[in-house]
């Protein structure tokens, strides 16, 4: 054999300690993937119940949702989805660290057809300041046909204030 050439023999003998290398740095790649996942994993902010006691219902009074606007989409596997937009205004000396509100669409016979709990700001979100905006937008799916294509009332239900 000429120097530089390698048997088959050789050759053979090392892919199963290839193999076995990749299969192991595959295990980790896909160990560290499901720890990350499963460590940053949080419950929606939605299922999070914030309290909603008698200073904060005091105070929701100075909060205001203007400029309301809704839009209807459908992705590419026909899913119908309701958007609604709009601007959450703090009008009161205190900063809002999170807020939930429940979005309500009625039918005609002012029956609910469709009732939401959203976090607009959820705990780990920057606060809003006393006197400040802020845009938001909550995505609500199946929204039902008896719906009276009027907006949605949305009433504070959850807040913490700094």
């Amino acid at each position: 054999m000429e120097p530089g050439e390698s048997s088959y023999k050789d050759q053979r003998s090392q892919f199963p300690v290839a193999f076995a290398a990749g299969l192991v740095i595959c295990a980790i790649v896909v160990a560290i993937i499901v720890a990350v996942v499963m460590h940053t994993r949080k419950a929606p902010a939605a299922e999070i119940k914030l309290p909603y006691g008698a200073a904060e219902q005091a105070y929701s009074d100075r909060i205001h949702f203007d400029d309301i606007k809704l839009a209807h989409a459908q992705n590419f596997l026909n899913q119908d989805f309701t958007y609604v937009a709009g601007t959450l205004a703090n009008q009161g000396n205190k900063d809002i660290k999170a807020i939930q509100v429940q979005v309500e669409f009625r039918d005609n016979l002012n029956q609910v057809v469709l009732r939401e709990t959203e976090s607009l700001i959820p705990p780990d979100a920057a606060p809003l300041p006393a006197g400040e905006r802020r845009d938001f937008q909550v995505t609500l799916e199946h929204l039902s046909d008896e719906w009276n294509h009027q907006y949605p009332s949305i009433h504070v239900t959850g807040l913490v204030l700094e």
